[in-house]
């Protein structure tokens, strides 16, 4: 649980605000892009299904091969000079696109080139910025500022895609990706207004001895009774999530045979959900302990995904509320969950860790879930879409089960100092290590 100051005082840290609105509008113009990119490749120039995966696949790329190092060089760097590199360079790769479209010279392989530079960027941005907040905010108030990034990335989320759309449809894509770049522009300039000096960072060994340091953060993560038993439920929660994302689309326009229009506002209700939890996070985790609370979540998310196959044997019209329901709970749910448990790991990293920290954390989230998007379809596939529905919703009480059942239980609540390592859980030999939120991140 938290301590009882007063809610909002962040509002007066300008540092944080200037982090706050430059990440806010970065999350609009990657949101946007999500939605331009495919649609430029798709409608302009004519990809095939199998360019349009390798698009797909190249976003995932960055997170999986660079993230480690990425962590290095956070770790042994100012974090605020390398976030503002990655947004101007975002920025700049953006307007390739529409250069190239001006030219007549754009090609599906460019995209994809954009696409991996644009990834390797935001893997830069997001590790910096994860890095960052411990430094301009008080222990206490990480709750409080990540869930205000949390809501912005819900906002964001539901804005961003929509407008893409809107501006794809009005503007032409290569349009909208020079819009997208303005966007990252004024995101580097938010965060060159930032002007608490950062803490130096320590000496991490020889300037060659780049291995050395990934392989110390690795050891930080997965070291750790507590941390791996986490991140274990981690890997298993979001596996079991991606596997069922292509089920459920699958279920809703095939099996349950809706609408368009219907299957749109449940896929927006997931927004709305996640900017339920992003309220709520705060007031939750000082109502339960820490333990508590993510056996409930993860519990709650599991049980949500059960409403999915219920589905089919209720009426349309309560057929979309169970929809909605599952959408809302989840994704809610998911936000307090992640909420939290960044508020933790960051809380109780050291300084010099806190690249390489999230750098480990990101890859194993990231590298779950192609694979359990795979193994969603492949088990539609085998054995009908509602049975595999409930086996991958089944799958995610499983990542509950592991916490309920290990020492994290009894952890009581988010430390208030880095650099002290002490148990914060009833079971003497555990200690207090970081985890990145148990379902998708």
């Amino acid at each position: 649980m938290t301590s009882g100051k007063q809610i909002g005082v962040l509002r007066r840290n300008t540092d944080f605000r200037n982090l706050w609105l430059g990440q806010s509008a970065s999350m609009l113009g990657s949101n946007m892009t999500a939605v331009a990119v495919p649609l430029i490749a798709s409608v302009t120039l004519s990809a095939s299904i199998s360019e349009l995966g390798v698009l797909s696949a190249a976003s995932y790329l960055p997170y999986l091969l660079v993230s480690l190092f990425v962590g290095v060089w956070v770790d042994r760097k100012p974090k605020r000079p390398i976030i503002i590199g990655a947004d101007l360079l975002r920025g700049a790769t953006m307007m390739l696109v529409p250069c190239a479209w001006w030219l007549d010279a754009l090609t599906v392989p460019l995209l994809v080139g954009v696409v991996l530079l644009v990834g390797l960027c935001s893997v830069v941005a997001d590790i910096g910025n994860a890095s960052l907040l411990p430094a301009l905010v008080e222990r206490d108030d990480l709750i409080e500022g990540n869930s205000k990034l949390e809501l912005s990335s819900s906002v964001s989320n539901i804005g961003g895609h929509s407008l893409g759309g809107v501006i794809v449809q009005a503007l032409t894509g290569p349009v909208a990706m020079a819009l997208n770049a303005a966007t990252f522009v004024v995101s580097a300039l938010f965060t060159s207004r930032i002007r608490r000096r950062e803490p130096a960072p320590e000496s991490t060994g020889e300037p060659g001895s780049v291995w050395k340091d990934a392989a110390e953060g690795a050891r930080f993560v997965l070291g750790n009774p507590l941390l791996r038993v986490l991140v274990l439920a981690t890997l298993v929660a979001n596996f079991f999530a991606l596997a069922c994302e292509p089920l459920f689309l699958a279920f809703v326009t095939r099996n349950l045979d809706l609408a368009p229009t219907f299957v749109g506002v449940i896929l927006a209700s997931s927004g709305a959900g996640a900017l339920i939890g992003a309220v709520l996070a705060g007031p939750m985790s000082r109502r339960m302990p820490l333990g508590r609370l993510l056996v409930f979540t993860s519990t709650a998310i599991g049980l949500a995904s059960l409403l999915t196959p219920l589905a089919t044997v209720v009426p349309e019209a309560a057929a979309i509320v169970l929809l909605l329901v599952m959408h809302v709970v989840n994704s809610a749910m998911v936000i307090v969950c992640n909420i939290n448990l960044r508020a933790y790991r960051t809380s109780i990293t050291p300084v010099e860790l806190q690249g390489r920290m999230t750098a480990v954390v990101r890859m194993v989230v990231m590298g779950g879930a192609p694979l359990g998007a795979v193994f969603g379809g492949f088990l539609g596939d085998r054995i009908g879409v509602s049975p595999a529905l409930v086996f991958a919703s089944v799958g995610l009480l499983v990542a509950a089960v592991i916490i309920a059942l290990s020492p994290v239980r009894r952890v009581t609540e988010i430390p208030g100092a880095a650099a002290d390592p002490a148990p914060t859980a009833d079971h003497g030999s555990a200690q207090a290590d970081p985890v990145e939120g148990v379902p998708v991140d």
